[in-house]
């Protein structure tokens, strides 16, 4: 009798049980199983695995989840029905007794993708998949909600990456696969590990623990970065361009090292990746990928994803492009989707037109003065680039000194000062918030790739705090009058 032919007993959760007839093998499997069409019943496969030897253990877990289905059920559209989980529907055995796999439902893959394919521009367009914006935030709505689902029945995917979910080519709806490799919650407390997990996705907390230590954290980091993937060009949240030429870490490096260069505070190693939009991405988007991807912070829940993901959907809080129909923003900044494609040409543009310069000025090819001034003019900008930052560091030092002491400098008049009367150190202190906005505006625009809001901000409010600790020092006001409570 050959495989395909084999008959195994497919037992359900109701409790009744019948035979089932494997038909063609539709994959011969990853490290788990084959995958056999179910002869006995259409839109229905059967999961054989590779190990008998773990039938024990393999039933435990199976019937687990036949017991603790998360409520994920099929959608129907346009008559037709989109499977959004291969859950297991039924565990078999064989003659001897042995659980040798399970049923699940059927995904047709001519009608979905990986959802890689549909994060990357070039591969989208090779697909003919759609070029929309709102359908990769539906996707992410989709992913999240499946997460959401799974985490209320306290099953966690663990290898959560975008190769391990599929999409819909038709309307982006989303199914994920391989369910019997996640980390499931059986009764009792019982507790059925995973399996693999997947560098480039592993949380940092989590470097030095095994895929069967990782639960609920892992999945909502993994869920950040699919997000992120999905609404920033496909462009990894802990990507981007090192600071210093030859320093190279992997992504799981960087990851390991909270190197998040698309936060709120500039990272250390790396700056961000050129063609990135998270400056255009919406304001409460923006705090959750703080939170998810920097040190201390709490991961955003994927419930949280979800209804956030469900209010940027909402018409009412996007809109849309007036260049191109397939692009919608969230801010007042205008279409990040566009301003980058511009970028992009524009680079493009300079690229062409220098290699249509001349090959010789004065009988010397200009390939040989580009390679003999490459390191010097490298060096050079490097040199320049530590000047700038030594101008800052030192301005941002004078500043701090100067107004830590301000009520030291200022005693130095205070007789004078005291004479002048309240008005005119008022007046004064109104000159001194003026000449702290002009500095750190000036601050600013002379140094931008240290340009920070935040930081410019706290420079601000500090330097207010010394002109009122030197007013109140030099007229000698009770600090009573600041107390909170009597």
């Amino acid at each position: 009798m050959t495989e395909t032919n084999m008959t195994y007993l497919a037992l359900y959760p109701d409790g009744h049980n019948e035979k089932i007839h494997l038909g063609e093998l539709l994959n011969k499997g990853g490290a788990a199983g084959k995958i056999y069409r179910d002869a006995s019943h259409p839109h229905s496969v059967a999961k054989i695995f590779h190990e008998k030897e773990r039938s024990d253990t393999n039933r435990q877990k199976l019937e687990a989840m036949l017991l603790n289905r998360p409520n994920i059920p099929a959608l129907t559209e346009d008559g037709k029905q989109y499977i959004q989980i291969t859950w297991p529907t039924a565990l078999l055995e064989d003659e001897q007794g042995f659980c040798v796999g399970y049923l699940m439902p059927e995904i047709d893959t001519n009608e979905a993708v990986s959802l890689d394919h549909l994060i990357q521009k070039a591969v989208r367009q090779r697909l003919g998949l759609t070029e929309r914006y709102r359908a990769r935030v539906f996707a992410a709505f989709n992913i999240a909600t499946i997460v959401a689902q799974l985490h209320v029945r306290g099953h966690y995917i663990v290898d959560l990456k975008p190769s391990n979910v599929y999409v819909y080519k038709r309307n982006q709806l989303v199914v994920a696969f391989d369910c019997d490799g996640f980390s499931i919650q059986g009764e009792n407390g019982a507790r059925y590990p995973a399996e693999f997990v997947s560098e480039e996705y592993i949380y940092p907390e989590g470097m030095n623990l095994t895929c069967k230590e990782m639960g609920e954290e892992q999945d909502k980091f993994a869920l950040a970065v699919i997000i992120f993937k999905l609404l920033n060009e496909g462009i990894h949240p802990f990507s981007g361009t090192p600071n210093k030429t030859g320093d190279m870490l992997s992504i799981q490096e960087r990851i390991a090292g909270y190197h998040y260069a698309y936060g709120f505070w500039p990272d250390s190693y790396q700056k961000p990746n050129p063609y990135s939009i998270h400056d255009y991405l919406d304001k409460e988007t923006m705090n959750l990928f703080e939170r998810a991807f920097t040190k201390g912070g709490e991961r955003p829940t994927a419930l949280e994803w979800q209804t956030h993901l469900a209010y940027l959907l909402d018409k009412n809080h996007y809109k849309q492009c007036k260049k191109d129909k397939n692009h919608i923003y969230f801010t007042p900044k205008g279409c990040g989707l566009c301003i980058v494609a511009e970028k992009f040409k524009e680079q493009v543009e300079n690229y062409k037109k220098q290699q249509e310069k001349p090959e010789t000025v004065r009988g010397l090819s200009l390939k040989k003065l580009a390679t003999e001034n490459l390191s010097k003019a490298k060096l050079e900008q490097e040199q320049i680039q530590n000047i700038g930052h030594y101008i800052l560091y030192t301005l941002l030092a004078v500043y701090l000194l100067f107004f830590t002491f301000l009520y030291k400098i200022a005693g130095i008049f205070r007789d004078i000062l005291v004479e002048s009367g309240i008005f005119i150190q008022l007046i004064l202190i109104v000159l001194g918030i003026v000449g702290i906005n002009r500095l750190l505006a000036v601050i600013a625009q002379k140094l931008p790739d240290r340009k920070n809001q935040n930081i410019l901000s706290m420079l601000q409010i500090y330097g207010y705090i010394c002109l009122l600790i030197a007013f109140i020092v030099i007229n000698g006001l009770p600090l009573d009058w600041f107390r909170l409570a009597p």
